[in-house]
């Protein structure tokens, strides 16, 4: 679905300038816009067209949306974010990005995108999401967000009581396997790539000990029936397990492209020792080390939910207003006061 706001004619390239640019139209980029939207600021919501979870038919834990396609969630956010008066261009993105100053050492941002306009603006919002890394094992990406989950709180419900494999791919084996052994009976976890110290005696103990059964073999495929739908997972050592999900832990690496020129770094996301994925490292409210923009979403939290992320960017978005305000602001000096005699 394609949404333009205030298209120049062709030709007219003036260069807009907005209070905020929010990079990103996901939940966290539209809350944020709805909120600054509604603080009366000018706002331009730069969306890519590319959700993380457009894979998946429903989002879940979203309370009053539970079960809610991701689009219908984006389409009914991009209405009402449209409704205070913010402007929305989809699909674009920023292909340049450079930080200006307006001379007096206040932020100021030129984004070129890929339609070939320039703006400028005061603040951003970064909320460009993650791109997810799938284990290197041919056929999950076919089935990704439909029977190859990763999030039990997305996806467990769905896939209660049915067979379910677990691809082990680094130190947080043990614990995926009695997370997932909450929603199923049936649970078989592979090893495949995932390091001996995260399979110990002590941990395949406790996985017996919840009914999850451990392979040792790597995954080299999945197999499907004669639908095409997702049957099993197909193991090097030969032979398969049967299954109707398999779940995997992705990389999921911050996506930023020319907005890096800006100063952003990624920092890795390391839990029991391996690298699981980057992330813009901010404080509580979303402000990053960058002076002049806020981070919020998976962008600053790779495993946050859809929820999570809106009530991320709200915060963020209330931030970026209240710094405008004290932008906009002149102090002025307490007078002195002189004792009397």
């Amino acid at each position: 679905m394609t949404v333009t706001e205030r298209t120049p004619p062709p030709g007219d390239r003036a260069e807009a300038a907005y209070d905020v640019a929010v990079i990103g139209g996901g939940p966290a980029g539209l809350s944020g816009a709805l909120v600054l939207a509604r603080s009366r600021r000018g706002v331009l919501v730069i969306d890519a067209g590319e959700p993380r979870n457009a894979p998946s038919a429903h989002a879940h834990n979203y309370l009053t949306r539970d079960g809610a396609p991701p689009a219908e969630i984006l389409a009914a956010g991009r209405r009402e974010v449209r409704g205070y008066g913010a402007e929305i261009l989809s699909p674009v993105s920023v292909v340049a990005a450079e930080s200006l100053g307006d001379g007096s050492g206040a932020p100021l941002f030129r984004l070129g995108l890929s339609d070939g306009r320039s703006v400028t603006a005061r603040r951003l919002l970064v909320a460009t999401g993650v791109r997810d890394e799938l284990p290197d094992v041919p056929g999950l990406a076919a089935h990704w967000g439909a029977s190859v989950l990763h999030c039990p709180y997305c996806h467990g419900w769905e896939a209660r009581d049915q067979p379910i494999a677990l691809l082990a791919s680094n130190g947080l084996a043990a614990h995926m396997g009695l997370l997932w052994s909450q929603w199923s009976d049936d649970v078989t976890l592979v090893t495949h790539t995932a390091p001996a110290s995260a399979l110990d005696d002590a941990k395949r103990a406790r996985l017996a000990a919840a009914g999850v059964r451990v392979v040792d073999d790597r995954a080299d495929g999945v197999a499907v029936d004669a639908d095409g739908a997702l049957s099993g997972l197909t193991l090097a050592g030969g032979g398969s397990v049967p299954c109707l999900a398999v779940v995997v832990s992705p990389r999921s690496t911050v996506r930023l492209g020319p907005l890096a020129a800006l100063g952003l770094e990624p920092a890795e996301v390391v839990m029991e020792g391996d690298v699981l994925g980057t992330q813009i490292e901010t404080d509580p409210t979303g402000r990053s080390p960058v002076p002049g923009i806020w981070v919020a979403g998976n962008a600053a939290s790779p495993h946050e939910h859809v929820v999570g992320s809106a009530a991320a960017g709200v915060r963020a978005g209330a931030m970026i207003n209240m710094d405008l305000i004290e932008a906009d602001t002149p102090s002025v000096p307490t007078p002195s006061r002189r004792s009397s005699r």
